[in-house]
């Protein structure tokens, strides 16, 4: 049975990636006899998984042969992006599309007034579904930092987030939903959508790296999300660099800092606060992006010269050949990064080492939502190798259920 369910993950991977696929194609690919695979195809299209996508003529003789393509509305899954100053909750369809979308821009709250918020929006995107939708929504994924409570120095935060270190929100609103809730931390799960739904159609290995308030990372090997025993395996914001050289830098006796205190928006934030402009929000930051100003380059190259050093040796551990960068804010500045990063980590490449391919992410800010709505779907379809040991989805959930269909 494990072989089977894994089999049949294989070939949904397969055609995530192609986009279509005969029977004949994927029986070659997976080294399957077009009996084994013609029974696989027969139930993911009774699930609703995969649907038929025409036909094209094999050749120049024989009848044409028939495609198949993943399903977007065979399955659906709701996310929810809990950060320090932020909550956004979105639901996405199995072809990673966003169908509803809410955001609270604000200071992480108590979590029962959270859960509040969160519930109300989960209600509001269960609106957007029928009937039939709803009975294939696979879950709620949640993605959120570990230790909430901790480096509100490095982030210029003046709150008190230690409650959240104390509770189990997961457990809080899977029981105020009465949905699965899968629970992941936010840099991997935003990997897990690049995986899923981005870079990962055509990439099996890279490091994902995502500038938000803080900074998340995550590291795709052979096709899995790489966890590590904590679940902060590649956990790049902790990584030891020098002290900022920036005047709006807290003042601190240390001979190391870490990297989140220099990559990442509320460092920005705090840079242009003491620069003298205003940044009340989100749109705030934003603007000033755009526009772009001293402030702002003073930022950048103070972020790309703890950030490439922190890459190079992350790589040499990881012996990844790509890394995919993201942010919450766009207007350029992703680009901005890719070029400033691919030029530094040429500049230190060490003999003998080749410089790894720096890509675009593919969901900016909704990078963290997206990925928390996919964790119900790379849990249920993703071909993980603890689908063969028989380990259950449980391991890595507060609330799971491994299905074979939508």
């Amino acid at each position: 049975m494990n072989l089977r369910l894994y089999n049949e993950r294989t070939l949904l991977q397969r055609l995530r990636r192609t986009g279509e696929a005969s029977k004949a194609d994927l029986a070659r690919w997976a080294q399957l006899t077009n009996t084994a695979v013609g029974s696989i195809v027969q139930s993911l299209e009774e699930s609703h998984l995969i649907e038929p996508a025409g036909r094209r003529q094999e050749g120049q003789r024989g009848q044409p042969a028939g495609l198949y393509r993943i399903n977007p509305e065979g399955a659906y899954g709701i996310g929810v992006r809990l950060d320090r100053t932020s909550i956004e909750t979105v639901l996405i369809d199995l072809g990673g599309r966003i169908l509803a979308r809410e955001a609270h821009d604000l200071l992480l709250p108590h979590p029962d007034e959270a859960l509040a918020l969160v519930r109300k929006s989960i209600t509001r995107m269960l609106s957007v579904l029928d009937g039939t939708q709803r009975r294939r929504l696979m879950g709620v994924g949640l993605a959120q930092p570990y230790n909430l409570g901790s480096w509100l120095r490095e982030l210029d935060l003046k709150a008190d987030f230690r409650i959240w270190d104390e509770v189990d929100f997961g457990a809080m609103l899977s029981q105020a939903v009465e949905q699965p809730v899968f629970k992941e931390n936010d840099g991997n799960a935003a990997a897990i959508a690049e995986l899923f739904f981005g870079v990962g159609r055509e990439e099996s290995d890279f490091l994902y790296v995502f500038i938000g308030a803080a900074l998340g990372a995550g590291a795709v090997i052979g096709g899995e999300s790489l966890r590590g025993s904590s679940g902060n395996a590649a956990d790049l914001g902790l990584m030891p660099v020098l002290p900022s050289r920036l005047a709006s830098a807290p003042p601190t006796d240390r001979r190391w800092d870490i990297l989140l205190s220099r990559a990442s928006l509320n460092a920005l934030t705090r840079h242009l606060r003491h620069s003298g402009l205003p940044v009340r929000n989100h749109d705030d930051l934003e603007g000033h992006v755009a526009s772009g100003g001293r402030a702002v380059d003073e930022w950048l190259d103070d972020c790309v010269d703890a950030l490439v050093p922190s890459l190079r040796a992350s790589l040499a551990v990881l012996d990844l050949p790509a890394v995919v960068i993201d942010c919450d804010i766009d207007d350029g500045l992703i680009d901005k990064l890719v070029r400033r990063v691919d030029a530094g980590l040429r500049e230190i490449a060490p003999e003998a080492r080749q410089t790894p391919r720096l890509l675009r992410g593919s969901f900016g800010t909704n990078a963290g939502a997206v990925g928390a709505a996919s964790l119900p779907m790379f849990f249920s379809f993703s071909p993980r190798a603890d689908v063969l040991r028989g380990q259950p989805a449980s391991a890595f959930s507060h609330t799971a259920k491994e299905t074979t269909h939508a």
